[in-house]
Parts: structure tokens; C-alpha cells; sequence
């Protein structure tokens, strides 16, 4: 008689997968701290999650060379549930989590391409807004708690920074990153160095850098 032999299984827990992204330098700087924090939080381990990152172009449009492109690009390769984007704003004082990206394309300056767009839609015909489908009160109060100046905004703008904040939010919405759950946008304050350069406030990098890491433990909890 045969013997049946017992195979002791283990608990396959699944990993929450995170994409963040930044943006290439722009306006004259040399420097984006999108880019940093990007490349930092996706290098740091994480309890429960992969993280994964991907810098942008200062493009806008639907080119292959644009940001849009880019970004569906790295959500095909990566698959991520989440999606958090980041970029700079020099005239930020806090780590800005946005609430709002509306369908607007109205560019202060011109894009890294030399491209000003006025007065056009983001997504011809879609919605006039999309709200943050991360959890922006939680991840402010995170951030908050660990002493680092943080506030909630209802305005991404209408340069770049808001068209992929609203080119993610539409996708999600629309089915076409289908992996993906919820998104958003954080507006980083400038570097020292830029302000130096330029004026303005500005931020530490390892101050940004402790409160958003501090603002991604809401986000992440094991699955089982």
C-alpha cells in the first residue's frame, strides 16, 4: 500500500506594488528633488511592498517623448496598485499633498520640448476634475508627526505636475491601467541649492525624505 505523503504548504503573502515617480530638471535648474525622492524611496525596503521608480520628461502631450508616455510605460512594466508622482515646486513651504487635478493645460513656461500650451483640455471631452485616490489626510498627518511642515492643496496647477496627476487619475478611471487601484500627486518644495540660485523657499531633502517616508507607512500594510 502506497504511502501519501504530506507537503506542508507556506502562506504565499502578497506584496503591495508601489510605483513613484519624479521629473527630469526644468526651468532652468539643474536639479529636481522629485528625482531624488524618487530614486531614494524606491531604493529604501519596505515592509509588505516593492517599490519601484521612474523619472519623467518635462513633456506634456500624447508624444512618444512625453511624460504621459512615460508614465504608462513604466505602470505596463511594473504593474503597481499604487501610484504616487512627485514633482517640484519652488514656491512650495510644505510637502504638498494634492487634492485636485483638473482638466487644464496652461503652462506658466514653456515644457523642456519649448512647447507653452494655453487654455487646452488635458483629455479632450473628460471630466472637468478627479480627486486623489490616495489617502492625502492620513499621508499629511504622517508627515505632520514626524515635525516636517506638510498641508493638504486643492490645486496641482495646470503645468505639467497637474497633466499627469490627471492623466493617471483619468486612467484609473477610464480602466486603462488596469492593475492599478489608486494615485496621486506630492509637491515637493525646492532644494537650498535652487533657492539659492533663484529665491524662494525651500527644504532639506532629508527632511522631505523623512516625511514622506513617513506618509508611505499609511499606505502600506502586508497582505495576507
Amino acid at each position: 500500500m502506497g504511502r501519501t505523503s504530506a507537503v506542508s504548504s507556506v502562506p504565499c503573502i502578497a506584496m503591495m506594488r508601489i510605483l513613484v515617480t519624479g521629473f527630469e530638471p526644468f526651468g532652468g535648474s539643474s536639479v529636481n528633488p522629485s528625482v531624488m525622492l524618487a530614486k531614494a524611496i524606491s531604493q529604501e525596503e519596505w515592509p509588505g511592498a516593492i517599490v519601484s521608480h521612474a523619472i519623467l520628461p518635462v513633456i506634456g502631450g500624447e508624444g512618444p517623448q512625453s511624460c504621459r508616455a512615460a508614465l504608462r510605460e513604466a505602470i505596463d512594466l511594473n504593474h503597481p496598485s499604487v501610484v504616487v508622482c512627485f514633482g517640484e515646486s519652488a514656491k512650495a513651504t510644505h510637502v504638498c499633498f494634492e487634492r485636485v487635478a483638473v482638466n487644464l493645460r496652461d503652462d506658466r513656461i514653456a515644457d523642456n520640448a519649448g512647447v507653452q500650451c494655453q487654455d487646452l483640455p488635458v483629455v479632450a471631452d473628460g471630466p472637468v476634475a478627479y480627486f486623489s485616490s490616495l489617502p492625502v489626510r492620513a499621508m499629511r498627518d504622517a508627515c505632520e508627526g514626524e515635525g516636517i511642515p506638510a498641508l493638504l492643496s486643492m490645486s496641482a496647477g495646470t503645468f505639467l505636475c497637474n497633466e499627469i496627476m490627471y492623466t493617471l487619475l483619468h486612467g484609473i478611471e477610464v480602466g486603462e491601467f488596469q492593475s492599478v487601484t489608486s494615485g496621486g500627486f506630492i509637491h515637493l518644495p525646492q532644494l537650498p541649492e535652487q533657492a539659492a540660485e533663484r529665491g524662494g523657499p525651500s527644504m532639506q531633502l532629508r527632511h522631505i525624505l523623512v516625511g514622506v517616508r513617513a506618509s508611505f507607512l499609511t499606505l502600506i500594510s502586508p497582505l495576507g
